[in-house]
């Protein structure tokens, strides 16, 4: 009963957020603080479940601080971004048509009660379990895709701010191997898969049946950035921009869509 009264009063307040969101982005025509709201929202759920919860278990305080960490870090990078570059590629033709747009925000809630809700059943959950292997396991797994992600996206922050880099595709080596700035999108993309794969591993040990259900989260973002908002739009810009440079060509050839290193001679 607790559970299903937290879960719904957290889609609530989910659809609440982006439907405010909306109203104010649709008057004044900006997609800026988009990415934060999504995050901001994130990181609020993911408080409230576990004060409506009422339990405060080691488990679900780890859990949370985790979501928050996840939901600051990226909030913060995509908010600094598009002050930056002034707009976002993905809203050209949605700002100005407030129909269009709220979609886009109802998407966003989707999102985040989707990708969230093994993070908010285990807020829920008054029973508990000491941590065990699955719990470790899932937060060292979050942790690799943490990193991955905030690399990536630091490294691809200074691919572009080099003016140098914008015009041609070119071949740079870091921590990772970047090709025409292209490959570091993908390791994001891979880090933000692990960490939440990790979340649900660790939120699985206190579920039961129907509950496991949640492992839709990981998969969820896997399917959106798959098939949706993540590689195809990438694609298409980067073909816009690259089709005919050879480079860009070679990294098509040899680099997976989703695996984010070049593949090994003779795969």
């Amino acid at each position: 009963m607790i559970m299903g009264s937290t879960l719904a009063k957290c889609a609530a307040t989910d659809l609440a957020i982006q439907w405010v969101g909306w109203a104010l982005a649709s008057a004044l025509k900006t997609e800026k603080f988009y990415d934060l709201a999504g995050s901001g929202t994130f990181i609020m759920l993911a408080h409230l479940s576990r004060i409506w919860g009422g339990n405060g278990h080691i488990r679900q305080n780890v859990q949370t601080g985790l979501v928050s960490a996840w939901g600051l870090r990226l909030g913060t990078f995509l908010f600094l971004r598009i002050l930056k570059e002034g707009q976002d590629r993905r809203f050209n033709n949605v700002r100005d048509s407030p129909g269009t747009f709220f979609v886009y925000w109802t998407v966003q809630a989707l999102w985040v009660f989707i990708t969230l809700l093994p993070t908010l059943i285990l807020n829920s959950e008054r029973r508990d379990e000491p941590l065990g292997p699955r719990d470790y396991i899932g937060w060292g797994i979050w942790g690799l895709g943490f990193a991955t992600e905030a690399i990536a996206d630091q490294q691809k922050w200074n691919f572009r701010s080099d003016p140098d880099n914008a015009p041609t595709c070119i071949h740079r080596e870091g921590l990772f191997i970047m090709d025409c700035g292209h490959t570091a999108d993908t390791q994001t993309i891979w880090g933000e898969i692990l960490q939440w794969s990790g979340l649900f591993l660790a939120a699985s040990s206190v579920m039961r049946g129907p509950q496991y259900l949640s492992a839709l989260s990981p998969l969820f973002v896997w399917f959106l950035l798959r098939h949706v908002s993540g590689i195809p739009i990438l694609e298409k810009q980067a073909m816009k921009k690259w089709g005919s440079d050879p480079a860009f060509q070679n990294y098509i050839k040899n680099t997976p869509l989703l695996w984010p290193f070049p593949k090994f001679k003779g795969e």
